[in-house]
Protein backbone atom coordinates (compact mmCIF):
# COMPACT_ATOMS: atom_id res chain seq x y z
CA UNK A 1 0.00 0.00 0.00
CA UNK A 2 2.96 2.36 0.48
CA UNK A 3 4.18 2.27 -2.72
CA UNK A 4 0.78 2.93 -4.01
CA UNK A 5 0.70 6.02 -1.97
CA UNK A 6 4.06 6.86 -3.13
CA UNK A 7 2.57 6.58 -6.62
CA UNK A 8 -0.61 8.83 -6.24
CA UNK A 9 1.97 11.43 -5.02
CA UNK A 10 4.21 11.47 -7.56
CA UNK A 11 1.08 11.43 -9.99
CA UNK A 12 -0.35 14.71 -8.29
CA UNK A 13 3.12 16.41 -9.14
CA UNK A 14 5.02 16.59 -5.47
CA UNK A 15 8.42 15.69 -5.12
CA UNK A 16 8.99 12.08 -3.13
CA UNK A 17 11.99 12.90 -1.65
CA UNK A 18 11.16 16.49 -0.38
CA UNK A 19 11.21 16.62 3.44
CA UNK A 20 7.50 16.81 3.95
CA UNK A 21 6.84 13.92 1.88
CA UNK A 22 9.69 11.24 2.79
CA UNK A 23 7.40 9.16 5.22
CA UNK A 24 4.07 10.45 3.71
CA UNK A 25 3.25 6.90 2.18
CA UNK A 26 4.13 4.82 5.45
CA UNK A 27 2.02 7.34 7.41
CA UNK A 28 -1.20 7.26 4.29
CA UNK A 29 -1.08 3.48 4.44
CA UNK A 30 -1.26 3.32 8.55
CA UNK A 31 -4.14 5.98 8.65
CA UNK A 32 -5.92 4.11 5.76
CA UNK A 33 -5.51 0.83 7.29
CA UNK A 34 -6.78 2.58 10.30
CA UNK A 35 -10.35 4.32 8.58
CA UNK A 36 -10.84 0.70 7.47
CA UNK A 37 -10.58 -1.68 10.33
CA UNK A 38 -14.28 -2.39 10.46
CA UNK A 39 -13.32 -5.20 7.69
CA UNK A 40 -10.77 -6.81 10.55
CA UNK A 41 -13.31 -6.99 13.23
CA UNK A 42 -16.38 -9.68 13.26
CA UNK A 43 -19.80 -9.27 14.91
CA UNK A 44 -18.97 -12.35 17.34
CA UNK A 45 -16.21 -10.48 18.46
CA UNK A 46 -18.01 -6.87 18.55
CA UNK A 47 -20.96 -8.62 20.70
CA UNK A 48 -18.62 -10.63 23.21
CA UNK A 49 -21.65 -12.06 24.70
CA UNK A 50 -22.78 -8.81 25.68
CA UNK A 51 -26.47 -10.28 24.95
CA UNK A 52 -29.05 -9.74 28.13
CA UNK A 53 -32.10 -11.30 29.31
CA UNK A 54 -34.58 -8.57 30.10
CA UNK A 55 -38.02 -8.58 30.56
CA UNK A 56 -38.71 -4.58 29.65
CA UNK A 57 -40.52 -4.19 25.80
CA UNK A 58 -39.89 -0.41 26.41
CA UNK A 59 -38.09 1.71 23.50
CA UNK A 60 -34.36 1.65 24.13
CA UNK A 61 -32.45 4.60 22.20
CA UNK A 62 -28.92 5.37 21.86
CA UNK A 63 -28.38 8.92 20.21
CA UNK A 64 -25.42 10.69 19.11
CA UNK A 65 -23.19 7.94 17.98
CA UNK A 66 -20.31 9.29 16.56
CA UNK A 67 -19.72 7.94 13.26
CA UNK A 68 -16.76 8.03 10.46
CA UNK A 69 -16.54 6.40 7.50
CA UNK A 70 -15.41 6.51 3.55
CA UNK A 71 -17.02 7.04 0.71
CA UNK A 72 -16.81 4.21 -1.44
CA UNK A 73 -16.86 6.28 -4.83
CA UNK A 74 -14.20 8.36 -4.14
CA UNK A 75 -12.88 7.30 -1.13
CA UNK A 76 -13.39 11.08 0.95
CA UNK A 77 -14.82 10.87 4.54
CA UNK A 78 -18.01 11.13 5.80
CA UNK A 79 -19.31 11.91 9.47
CA UNK A 80 -21.98 12.27 11.18
CA UNK A 81 -23.89 10.94 13.74
CA UNK A 82 -26.09 7.79 14.37
CA UNK A 83 -29.57 7.39 16.12
CA UNK A 84 -30.40 3.53 17.42
CA UNK A 85 -33.62 2.64 18.55
CA UNK A 86 -34.86 -0.84 19.40
CA UNK A 87 -38.08 -2.03 20.82
CA UNK A 88 -36.43 -5.62 23.20
CA UNK A 89 -38.46 -8.82 22.72
CA UNK A 90 -36.80 -10.49 25.40
CA UNK A 91 -33.39 -9.43 25.07
CA UNK A 92 -31.13 -6.60 25.03
CA UNK A 93 -27.72 -5.61 23.53
CA UNK A 94 -24.64 -3.80 26.22
CA UNK A 95 -24.68 -0.27 25.58
CA UNK A 96 -21.50 0.19 23.96
CA UNK A 97 -22.37 -2.65 21.51
CA UNK A 98 -24.48 -0.56 19.75
CA UNK A 99 -21.58 2.37 18.93
CA UNK A 100 -19.74 -1.06 18.57
CA UNK A 101 -21.70 -2.32 15.58
CA UNK A 102 -21.60 1.93 13.58
CA UNK A 103 -18.24 1.63 13.96
CA UNK A 104 -17.77 -1.90 12.43
CA UNK A 105 -19.69 -1.22 9.56
CA UNK A 106 -18.40 2.51 9.88
CA UNK A 107 -14.95 1.71 9.02
CA UNK A 108 -14.91 0.45 5.75
CA UNK A 109 -15.74 1.73 2.44
CA UNK A 110 -19.40 2.49 2.43
CA UNK A 111 -22.15 4.70 1.39
CA UNK A 112 -24.44 5.78 3.97
CA UNK A 113 -27.41 4.30 2.84
CA UNK A 114 -26.20 1.01 2.77
CA UNK A 115 -25.03 1.60 6.44
CA UNK A 116 -28.20 2.65 7.84
CA UNK A 117 -29.43 -1.11 6.51
CA UNK A 118 -26.60 -2.82 7.85
CA UNK A 119 -26.97 -1.29 11.57
CA UNK A 120 -30.44 -1.65 11.39
CA UNK A 121 -30.23 -5.54 9.87
CA UNK A 122 -27.76 -6.59 12.72
CA UNK A 123 -29.10 -5.21 16.15
CA UNK A 124 -32.59 -6.98 14.80
CA UNK A 125 -30.76 -10.01 14.31
CA UNK A 126 -28.49 -9.90 17.12
CA UNK A 127 -31.59 -10.20 19.45
CA UNK A 128 -34.75 -10.48 17.50
CA UNK A 129 -35.66 -7.18 18.22
CA UNK A 130 -39.98 -5.78 17.94
CA UNK A 131 -38.32 -3.99 15.48
CA UNK A 132 -35.40 -1.28 15.00
CA UNK A 133 -34.88 2.67 14.04
CA UNK A 134 -31.94 4.07 12.75
CA UNK A 135 -31.36 7.58 11.72
CA UNK A 136 -27.94 8.83 10.13
CA UNK A 137 -26.90 12.09 9.97
CA UNK A 138 -23.84 13.20 7.89
CA UNK A 139 -21.94 15.68 6.26
CA UNK A 140 -20.03 14.00 2.96
CA UNK A 141 -16.29 15.42 2.03
CA UNK A 142 -16.98 14.46 -1.71
CA UNK A 143 -20.04 16.92 -1.55
CA UNK A 144 -18.38 19.84 -0.07
CA UNK A 145 -14.36 19.33 -1.30
CA UNK A 146 -15.40 18.53 -4.73
CA UNK A 147 -17.88 18.75 -7.01
CA UNK A 148 -20.92 20.85 -6.31
CA UNK A 149 -19.00 21.90 -3.42
CA UNK A 150 -21.95 22.36 -0.43
CA UNK A 151 -20.59 22.59 2.37
CA UNK A 152 -24.14 22.84 5.00
CA UNK A 153 -25.56 19.72 3.09
CA UNK A 154 -26.27 17.44 5.48
CA UNK A 155 -27.46 13.43 4.09
CA UNK A 156 -30.42 12.09 6.62
CA UNK A 157 -31.34 8.15 5.82
CA UNK A 158 -33.00 6.60 8.26
CA UNK A 159 -34.11 2.57 8.30
CA UNK A 160 -37.49 1.27 10.24
CA UNK A 161 -37.59 -2.38 10.63
CA UNK A 162 -40.74 -4.54 12.26
CA UNK A 163 -42.95 -2.31 14.53
CA UNK A 164 -41.22 0.96 13.54
CA UNK A 165 -42.26 0.60 10.18
CA UNK A 166 -45.77 -0.66 11.12
CA UNK A 167 -47.24 1.70 13.96
CA UNK A 168 -47.08 5.72 12.90
CA UNK A 169 -46.69 5.75 17.01
CA UNK A 170 -43.99 4.12 17.69
CA UNK A 171 -42.29 5.83 14.41
CA UNK A 172 -42.71 8.95 15.74
CA UNK A 173 -42.23 8.91 19.42
CA UNK A 174 -38.56 7.71 18.08
CA UNK A 175 -38.14 10.35 15.87
CA UNK A 176 -39.16 13.03 18.42
CA UNK A 177 -36.77 11.63 20.88
CA UNK A 178 -33.79 11.85 18.80
CA UNK A 179 -34.63 15.57 17.91
CA UNK A 180 -35.15 16.70 21.83
CA UNK A 181 -31.81 18.58 22.77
Amino acid sequence: MEEYFRKIIEAVGEDINREGLVDTPARAAKAFKFLNRGYELKLEDVLNDAIFEADTEDMVIVKDIELYSLCEHHLLPFVGKCHIGYIPQGKVLGLSKLARIVDMYGRRLQIQEKLTKQIADTVESAIGAKGVAVVIEAKHLCMMMRGVEKQNSVMTTSVMTGIFRKEISTRSEFLNLINRQ
